[in-house]
């Protein structure tokens, strides 16, 4: 399953539990066959041929998350833009006219990216069990850092990739992508809130975030040392109760200079490809 096809526990309307989707049990069928080895596998080749097919969509969505994939390394040198993705189709040993098909080609990279980093993040408090012996913010902290850290590798072309983001098609897509984000790392520090403090958790974290993120972008220092100092310290004045309500607003205006028209004007001229 492609990254971008994880469902989230998120949901819009009313804060509400979920089942956790990376949870479910899927039973295993028994088949009595008294077919040989042989005929097995050729049955089995058989099968896949005629699902592959059968299901020509999958088929293609599969091509088109490998040429995502493969079109990561490239970002580095060429940023996020059609020349990436023609790169990466080459390497998968795909016709460059697949690029094509994707509607949004800079926007689709850049969100297969963000929902590939969303995947690493959820496998991580999944099987790091050092979280469940952290404070709500040390955990928090952690998280944070450890998502950011995937972006450190692209940290020259990430301004253009936030102002694809801030393009107006492209807003609604990565403002849920960053929601959906959010809302794990809460659950991750044991949230279980489900009134107004959902929503107010939420975008003081989102702030958090997104302020990281930028001052990531200016951070000379070696490793990244100051960004990190910067969010610990943000993310202790987030749990320090009488800070937190007069920083609510300034975080959620942060979150809207990160993915509204006054950020894309800041890096648009600059990234337009």
């Amino acid at each position: 399953m492609p990254p971008w096809a994880l469902h989230s526990r998120l949901e819009f309307q009313e804060p509400q539990p979920f089942p956790d989707p990376h949870s479910i049990n899927r039973g295993i069928p028994v088949v009595t066959t008294t077919e040989t080895p042989n005929s097995l596998d050729s049955a089995s080749s058989s099968s896949s041929t005629d699902e592959d097919a059968a299901n020509p969509k999958a088929n293609y969505e599969d091509q088109q998350a490998r040429v995502l994939q493969a079109s990561l390394p490239y970002v580095i040198k060429l940023g996020w833009t059609e020349a990436a993705l023609i790169a990466g189709a080459r390497d998968v040993g795909l016709s460059p006219s697949i690029v094509g098909s994707l509607t949004r080609k800079e926007a689709a990279l850049v969100e297969y990216f963000m929902d590939d980093c969303l995947q690493r993040l959820v496998d991580k408090i999944e099987s790091d069990e050092s979280l469940k012996n952290l404070t709500p913010s040390d955990c928090i902290s952690k998280l944070i850092r450890f998502r950011l850290e995937m972006q450190a590798p692209y940290i020259s072309t990430w301004p253009h990739a936030l102002s694809i983001q801030a393009q107006p098609a492209n807003v609604p897509t990565s403002f849920k992508q960053r929601a959906v984000l959010v809302d794990e790392i809460w659950h991750a520090a044991g949230d279980k809130a489900s009134d107004i403090d959902w929503y107010a958790k939420r975008t003081i974290l989102g702030g958090i975030y997104s302020t990281t993120e930028i001052y990531m972008l200016t951070d000379s220092s070696p490793d990244f040392r100051d960004t990190w100092a910067f969010l610990d310290a943000r993310v202790k004045d987030a749990f320090n109760i009488k800070k937190t309500i007069q920083e609510a607003q300034s975080l959620a205006e942060a979150v809207s200079v990160g993915l509204g028209n006054s950020f894309q004007g800041f890096f648009g001229k600059g990234f337009q490809r």
